[in-house]
């Protein structure tokens, strides 16, 4: 018996160590022109009622008050029973956020996000006695000055879908806020158009639970709209394609499916939520979950000899054992600032200063006013004045990284931002939307996602 219990135990140690894989099923909540997407939205939010699966309902300012005008009480209280999030005040009536964000800069850009947008979470507070856990863009309506905004709302949480940053196809920090964005493979989302090909989603996703599980454990991200369930076609595309404008009384309802197609989409999503349930170490999660599970952004203070290594041949995060830190946290450690969450530089400045060594008296002053900089203001300045001359901050990174000496003078290093390849490059491919528009272009806006960079960093289950 002894030798029995003694394998028994051998064989418990060597099994492969198992970890959770959380779902995270979110319904951009959205159509306020046809009342039936208001019915597709209760009978979603009862099903997953009777299925014991709470959903994040992520919904538009404009429609939350459209439910209360309409009296649907039962669809407010039945969505509240989940977990609210926000979609954008109006969603697809011009401008979008893309599309007003595009010229701007970082701070007025998120003023600009404050003033259009601050209403629809008001609202949703108010109708929903809530506060959003979480933000998405409408369509790919993205734009990064929409960060610090959230956070002054008090919105943790990034949870949509696009590619305009991403990190291993998995959460991430990046601007203060958690992400979940960018899934690739861990996006699974069973069509709602052929029932037939429901098995082989189902494992797509028995794969990609098993690769996380017998990681370190992520999760797998899974949508749909309410409208899509009783529409062939989408209520914006109809009405506001490439930009356009219509008033109210010109609005059109989008084609509706049949009632037998409808109910095909539901048993869908039923069947793909049963299935899902069953797959051992997968649990649901709602974006107001994530922050509970998801360590914080806040880093502890790394070892300055590693921080120093990695600064000096390369800006970007450094995935520690003790846990995951940006290229500002290391910057910041490196400075003998505290650990904080700041913001990456507003603007992109390069070097003016061309000599080899900088005098010691004068890389001091210079570290200073940078450490002063980041004090008042909480986030990282484009450069570092040596003088009347500059360094990028790029360069004052690798260049404070590499000075290990204590002598007279410190050697001029030249930055490499590798954090930057993170955000995509196609400004037009990245900013696809049937709502946008035609040949729309943002490339500002993925200037400043690099230059935000500095914050990007894998976010690290507890």
């Amino acid at each position: 018996m002894k030798r029995v219990l003694i394998l028994l135990f051998l064989c418990l140690n060597l099994a492969p160590a198992r970890s959770p894989v959380y779902v995270v099923l979110w319904f951009d909540t959205e159509d306020y022109v046809d009342p039936i997407a208001d019915d597709a939205a209760l009978r979603i939010a009862q099903d997953l009622d009777r299925l014991g699966v709470r959903a994040t309902f992520k919904v538009v300012g404009e429609k939350a008050r459209t439910l209360e005008q309409r009296g649907r009480r039962d669809v407010i209280r039945a969505l509240a029973r989940h977990d609210i999030g926000y979609h954008a005040e109006n969603h697809s009536i011009a401008p979008a956020p893309s599309v007003y964000l595009r010229d701007l800069g970082w701070l007025d850009g998120a003023a600009e996000f404050a003033r259009r947008e601050g209403r629809g979470v008001t609202d949703i507070r108010r109708i929903f006695g809530v506060t959003p856990s979480c933000y998405g863009q409408p369509g790919s309506s993205w734009g990064p000055q929409s960060y610090p905004a959230l956070l002054r709302m008090r919105i943790p949480v990034y949870l949509d879908e696009g590619e305009n940053v991403g990190l291993d196809s998995q959460p991430f920090w990046f601007g203060g806020l958690l992400h979940v964005f960018n899934m690739g493979r861990f996006l699974i989302r069973p069509s709602l158009e052929d029932e037939s090909k429901l098995p082989q989603a189902l494992e797509q996703f028995d794969r990609a639970a098993e690769e996380l599980a017998t990681q370190r454990g992520g999760v797998i991200s899974t949508y749909y709209h309410p409208t899509e369930f009783v529409h062939e076609e989408f209520w914006d595309a109809v009405n506001f394609a490439k930009g356009a404008y219509r008033e109210r009384s010109q609005w059109q309802n989008p084609r509706r499916r049949t009632p037998e197609a409808a109910e095909r989409c539901y048993r869908i999503l039923a069947r793909f939520v049963e299935h899902a349930k069953k797959v051992p170490d997968v649990r649901f999660v709602t974006a107001r979950d994530l922050p509970l599970l998801y360590e914080s952004p806040l880093p502890r203070s790394p070892d300055r000899q590693r921080a120093a290594e990695q600064l000096a041949a390369q800006q970007t995060f450094l995935a520690a054992e003790d846990g995951p830190l940006s290229a500002a946290d290391l910057l910041l450690a490196l400075l003998g600032l505290e650990p904080q969450v700041v913001e990456g530089p507003s603007t992109r400045q390069e070097s003016t200063y061309s000599r080899a060594e900088i005098p010691r008296a004068q890389f001091e002053s210079a570290k200073a006013d940078v450490i002063s900089f980041i004090r008042v203001n909480h986030r990282l300045p484009p450069s570092a004045w040596i003088g009347s001359e500059r360094l990028s901050l790029p360069d004052f990174a690798a260049t404070l990284a590499a000075d290990r000496s204590g002598a007279p003078s410190v050697a001029v290093r030249k930055g490499n931002p590798e954090m930057e390849r993170y955000v995509a490059t196609d400004a037009v491919k990245a900013f696809r939307w049937a709502i946008h528009p035609e040949g729309f272009s943002a490339p500002n806006l993925l200037e400043l996602a690099r230059l935000q960079a500095w914050t990007l960093k894998p976010a690290r289950l507890r």
